[in-house]
């Protein structure tokens, strides 16, 4: 039996493995682009991100300044939404989009959007199996456990589950925060069309870790079949 990570169903990840690589290629170089052009209304990031809170209803939520590069997320557990400095202080058009994307999750938190509750849902499960999954997949691989390999497997599927779900919840972040953007004049319409190409390239990535994740329950199941 060929060693568990370089048998030859290591070959069905190559192609994810190459998107992912591009798609970080490509996300890094969108946003410095765009971070350099400055926004028409001067607002940093952390402003419009407040402003679009404030005009949403949602003065609850508190903005934080987080240290890390494009580490931006909304916490909808503690209500807070949190912005790197390069986000937070800059007055770019990537800066804004970003900001108002993350304000976008506060929204569908808010408006109890069908995909992000769903996401938030099977999380604990999908962390537990991103966690367990392998290790037990593995043991149960070397000690032809098949009840172990089946454990691992269905763990991981959670995991899976959850970057298929996440694929909608930011896209459907993405849209609300350019439809936002574009109604209330903070950005103007060729300024939108950057911050587009920004939100699009970050989504690249998201579509990247679901191909990887998708043939990693692929190999398992296959490598499972080895041990029938």
């Amino acid at each position: 039996m060929p060693f568990f990570f370089y048998d030859q169903t290591m070959l069905l990840l190559i192609p994810a493995i190459i998107l992912a690589l591009w798609a970080q290629q490509r996300v890094k170089s969108t946003f410095n682009k765009y971070s350099k052009i400055p926004a028409v209304t001067g607002m940093t990031g952390g402003a419009i991100a407040e402003r679009l809170l404030q005009e949403s209803g949602l003065n609850d939520i508190e903005i934080e300044e987080v240290p890390g590069q494009l580490t931006d997320h909304y916490d909808p557990r503690k209500r807070k939404l949190r912005l790197s400095s390069a986000i937070f202080r800059s007055r770019s058009v990537a800066a804004i989009g970003v900001a108002a994307h993350e304000v976008g999750h506060a929204i569908q938190h808010k408006q109890a959007y069908v995909a992000f509750q769903l996401r938030q849902n099977i999380f604990p499960v999908a962390n537990l199996g991103s966690t367990l999954a392998f290790p037990l997949f593995i043991a149960g691989f070397l000690f032809a456990s098949p009840k172990l390999m089946d454990i691992g497997i269905v763990l991981f599927s959670a995991a899976v589950l959850f970057q298929v779900v996440t694929l909608p919840v930011e896209l459907n972040a993405s849209s609300r925060a350019l439809a936002l953007l574009r109604s209330r004049g903070y950005l103007a319409e060729e300024e939108v069309g950057h911050a587009r190409k920004v939100l699009h390239a970050a989504a690249l990535t998201y579509v990247a870790a679901t191909a990887v994740a998708v043939l990693h329950l692929l190999r398992l199941v296959l490598l499972r079949g080895t041990r029938d």
